[in-house]
């Protein structure tokens, strides 16, 4: 499955990026692609691209803060999370997401 996402947390430091790392990691191992934005203090890094949002099949949006550019997204199935869910606990996750996807 092709997942994209966005994490964001209210510093916009660890949380941010450890999500982002988090989400990656355990996508990997359950054989998803999954590419990570961040919105964090110094802005906007790894964006997404229009082409990659376009061949999502899934987007997570691990935030605590809102985030710009949402309405990309529009028309995709998006599942929206707090970063330490993403942080504490990616495999379950992703299994709760499998299980929902194949209903």
């Amino acid at each position: 499955m092709n997942i994209v996402g966005i994490s964001a947390c209210t510093s916009g430091i660890a949380h941010t990026y450890i999500a982002k790392e988090k989400l990656i990691k355990a996508g990997q191992e359950f054989g998803h692609k999954v590419r990570i934005e961040t919105q964090g203090t110094i802005g906007t890094e790894d964006e997404l691209t229009k082409e990659e949002i376009m061949e999502a099949d899934l987007v997570i949006i691990a935030a605590d803060i809102k985030i710009s550019g949402k309405e990309r997204f529009k028309g995709k199935k998006i599942i929206e999370i707090p970063t330490n869910i993403a942080i504490k606990a990616p495999k379950q996750l992703y299994k709760k997401i499998e299980e929902e996807l194949n209903k």
